[in-house]
């Protein structure tokens, strides 16, 4: 298997109506290079994500993308979702928002702007996302 998982999930990010949105949202939530998000039903094939993304929905679009590092059941019964901080721009695609999860393999997620020979990753992210909403980019 490759670096990179070849499952990912997709998920909206509910509340969230720009990449500085979720940008601010979870920057205070950061401890040593991770944070958790929690859901109250594990992914049925989560130990196939382990290593992949989670691809966040902002605006209909997936824009932005961060690596799952493990799954962790709560004391209450709900899972945590750890996942690397760094939040990865890719380059936006139409996506329909959705509940819950849906799967993504990694030959249909967009790529990366990491790296990108186009000098997209150095914009801010509020330009990303208005030139994805325009369909420029």
């Amino acid at each position: 298997m490759s670096a990179m998982s070849a499952l990912n999930i997709t998920k909206v990010a509910v509340g969230c109506a720009s990449l500085a949105d979720l940008e601010r949202r979870q920057k205070g939530r950061e401890e040593g290079g991770t944070l958790f998000i929690t859901t109250r039903y594990r992914p049925k094939r989560y130990e196939e994500l382990v290593g992949g993304s989670i691809y966040w929905i902002i605006k209909h679009r997936l824009v932005v993308r961060q690596r799952i590092i493990a799954f962790e059941e709560a004391a209450d019964g709900r899972w945590n979702i750890r996942l690397d901080a760094k939040l990865i721009p890719v380059r936006a695609r139409p996506k329909r928002a959705h509940q819950g999860w849906r799967y993504l393999k990694a030959s249909d997620a967009p790529k990366d702007f990491e790296g990108d020979e186009d000098g997209l990753a150095a914009l801010p992210s509020n330009m990303l996302n208005d030139l994805a909403r325009l369909a420029l980019i």
